[in-house]
């Protein structure tokens, strides 16, 4: 290497630039591997550093061709260039990288305020060594500052209505919020606005001064940092049903289902709001969790009222301006139940139960079943429950859980389509043995105990022919009970003849 190359290195590579550099390059290299998703602003970065780098060269060539005024302009421009650069890595590299990293997630603005605090400082310091009097230069330029402060008062509003909202701490990114008829997420709080983006996927933009001035409704908890939103569903029942029925109806039918994004605590209540000509108009709230599910969550509950009221023979109502202009003949009509009927004799063949009824038997048993659908979710019957009835499953599928003395609950059977459940409690009025829970949407026949006994009382001789199936069915869920290791002691055996006094007692035969 000739001298005068040698030297020319010398002039460029000296201690500051060195330390910069190193600097840059140990930001950088935090910021590539901490930060994916940023690694094209930091190879940006990089380039703009390393331009600066060849121009403090070009600088040191300029200074050796006698150009003094030109090279010091060109170096103090670079300098400034190259601590804007550091400033700019090391804030990516406190609030985006390390405090993050601590759990501590800040504001944007906040950001952009240290890093352009940052910049005044070293653009200050950068005047002071060369010999500018700071104490003149500001006095001078408050005349300035007013002027452009004048002419930019809204940009200004913007701007300290922006800081107002992050140091009073009442918007926080994340937060869901209402303002007018837009509702949606903050995702940004910036210098001049602040951006939420809706369930739809829209993002608007909100002026920080129309936040200060205006009102915003935030639905996310301030103390508990968690969505809590008041929701309301609407619906009508005729005025012949009783109030109170058709409220426990509803409050049951959404506190009692394992329902997503739909909080326990508060409990959901049901209110009366308005009389209507034809029908009651009530209000079932309940508390969401989830503000991004609020129509899904909204049609979960109302296909969970509107189940709950068909199971007991319920209709939606309609106001009596309602005329139905249709008329069914009577052959129309005897052909719709007849082809009801026929769909709930066919339900029963599959119930082993009721393979020793005859014809007559069977078809006062089809008549006698009631239609009882179930949402997803629903609780069918609940461990413990005394219910002298059954379910024929239809369509769909079900699950039967087992609570343990541990409080464990563990899966005994899943239920298809054309299974029955509830035997025992039919025939015996034994509590129910598990947790029968609603996996998808389930349409099934209830068969309650009145319509049963009848036959018996008539044809007593049935029990005995009854008594095996039920015995067996008894076996079988002890067996699956056994084989779901539910950790108690196993089941003493069952006898034949106890299975048939306990349903002689029940029916007072």
């Amino acid at each position: 290497m000739t001298p005068s190359l040698s030297g020319l290195l010398a002039a460029w590579w000296h201690d500051p630039l060195s330390e910069v550099t190193g600097a840059v390059l140990v930001l950088s290299l935090l910021l590539w591997v901490g930060l994916p998703m940023r690694r094209r602003r930091v190879r940006n970065t990089a380039i703009v550093f390393t331009a600066c780098l060849i121009a403090e060269l070009v600088a040191v060539l300029l200074e050796r061709t006698g150009y003094p005024r030109a090279t010091r302009v060109l170096q103090e421009t670079l300098i400034l260039a190259e601590g804007f650069i550091v400033i700019r890595l090391a804030g990516m590299t406190l609030f985006r990288l390390a405090l993050e990293r601590l759990g501590m997630v800040s504001p944007r603005i906040v950001e952009d305020l240290v890093v352009l605090l940052g910049y005044l400082l070293w653009v200050l310091s950068r005047l002071s060594a060369g010999g500018v009097n700071l104490t003149g230069l500001l006095a001078t330029s408050a005349v300035f500052t007013a002027v452009i402060g004048f002419a930019m008062q809204d940009t200004l509003g913007n701007i300290l209505a922006g800081l107002a909202l992050q140091f009073d701490s009442s918007l926080r990114l994340g937060d869901w919020i209402k303002v007018d008829d837009q509702s949606g997420q903050v995702t940004q709080i910036k210098w001049r606005y602040t951006s939420i983006r809706t369930r739809n996927g829209e993002t608007v933009i909100i002026p920080n001064s129309h936040l200060m001035k205006g009102k915003y409704i935030l639905i996310t908890d301030p103390e508990l940092g968690e969505v809590r939103w008041r929701r309301w569903v609407w619906f009508s029942v005729d005025y012949s049903v009783p109030s109170a029925e058709v409220i426990r109806l509803a409050e049951a039918s959404v506190a009692e289902a394992d329902i997503p994004c739909v909080a326990k605590a508060p409990p959901p209540s049901c209110v009366v709001m308005e009389f209507n000509p034809g029908y009651v108009h009530y209000a079932l709230r309940y508390w969401l969790t989830d503000a991004l599910q609020d129509d899904p969550t909204d049609s979960v509950v109302r296909r969970h009222v509107l189940t709950a009221l068909q199971r007991q023979g319920l209709r939606i109502a309609l106001p009596d301006q309602v005329v139905h202009v249709v008329q069914e003949g009577d052959k129309h009509r005897r052909h719709v139940l007849e082809r009801e009927r026929q769909r709930r004799i066919k339900a029963l063949e599959n119930v082993a139960l009721f393979a020793p009824l005859n014809e007559d038997e069977r078809l006062q048993v089809a008549d006698g079943l009631v239609y009882a659908p179930f949402a997803a979710g629903d609780a069918m019957t609940r461990q413990g429950a005394v219910a002298h009835w059954l379910y024929i499953v239809i369509s769909g599928t079900a699950e039967a859980w087992y609570q343990s003395e541990r409080g464990e609950h563990i899966l005994i059977e899943t239920i298809e389509a054309g299974q029955v459940f509830g035997e025992l409690g039919l025939m015996t009025g034994v509590p129910r043995a598990n947790t029968v829970l609603a996996k998808t949407d389930v349409e099934a026949y209830r068969l309650d105990k009145s319509t049963f006994e009848a036959i018996l009382h008539r044809r007593p001789e049935l029990v005995e022919a009854l008594t095996p199936r039920l015995l067996a069915r008894q076996q079988q869920l002890d067996a699956l009970r056994a084989a779901a290791n539910t950790g108690e002691p196993p089941t003493p055996p069952r006898h034949l003849g106890d299975m048939l006094d306990r349903v002689k007692a029940f029916f007072g035969l």
